[in-house]
């Protein structure tokens, strides 16, 4: 006997946080990336900074410790090849230097109050994950919080056994909202571990092209380009994104009404993640 499968509805949004609901350009995790490990010797660049963005902050800094022109540094400053050990103290400098500028870059991105607002109007769960710790999300909460920026779920890196770009975050975020069904979510992120692990988690997955860590602007840079200069920003992070196989790519989460409404129709034809 065939078993017809049972419909799927659209449940819940899962967001990342800088670079996806605040932070545009997601500045404040590269900057201290930079400042932390000028404090052992070493010169990294904003861009070698951003390489691994998306994926647990201990994890970063051992990701850019492996880069050989990272590693040649340290290796001269210190005599030896940066270990685990050397990670964890290079991440233990940068948590505190992390949790006094978390808060003066973690402005809401235009549009995502407005939002979630509009979600929860539709009856929609909003969850959320972050790359950062729970020491520093609380930092960015409490910000968050006074802008209208409220999820019903946060998850932060330290709360699950393995972060990006495994799926433990997204799939915590289900647990804890009840959901029922994976294929019923949406998660958005800026970087390719994130939308990664929306992948993995078996969610439809949105990648922002935009307001994130992919593009680097500012939000007077982004607003200051003109049709030509947005569009090429997009390609370059498209490039960056495609990686990661998203099913949409947008420009900031102000352009996911109309992707949810695509996802709402596929998923009543019977589509799947």
């Amino acid at each position: 006997m065939t078993v017809s499968p049972l419909p799927v509805r659209l449940e819940a949004v899962i967001f990342d946080w800088a670079g996806t609901l605040v932070d545009f350009g997601s500045f404040a995790p590269t900057k201290v990336f930079v400042d932390a490990f000028a404090e052992f010797g070493m010169a990294v660049t904003l861009e070698q900074a951003r390489g691994p963005m998306g994926v647990g902050k201990w994890d970063h800094i051992r990701a850019l410790c492996d880069e050989p022109l990272i590693a040649h540094q340290y290796q001269a400053q210190f005599g030896r090849l940066p270990t685990d050990d050397d990670v964890t103290a290079i991440y233990e400098r940068f948590l505190p230097m992390q949790l006094d500028k978390v808060a003066q870059y973690s402005a809401a991105i235009p549009g995502a109050a407005e939002l979630l607002r509009a979600l929860r109007q539709r009856g929609l769960k909003i969850g959320s994950c972050s790359g950062y710790p729970g020491s520093v999300m609380r930092r960015v909460v409490e910000r968050a919080a006074g802008e209208g920026l409220q999820p019903d779920c946060i998850v932060a890196s330290d709360d699950v056994p393995r972060a990006r770009p495994a799926p433990a975050m997204a799939l915590k975020n289900v647990v804890e909202l009840g959901l029922t069904d994976v294929a019923g979510c949406i998660k958005v992120d800026d970087t390719a571990p994130g939308i990664e692990e929306g992948r993995r988690a078996g969610m439809w997955s949105v990648g922002l092209l935009l307001s994130g860590n992919a593009a680097g602007l500012t939000l007077d840079e982004y607003l200051s380009l003109d049709d030509s200069g947005r569009q090429a920003a997009r390609e370059r992070a498209g490039r960056e994104l495609s990686t990661a196989a998203p099913h949409y790519l947008i420009d900031t989460v102000a352009d996911l009404p109309g992707v949810i409404a695509d996802i709402e129709s596929r998923l009543a034809a019977g589509q799947r993640p």
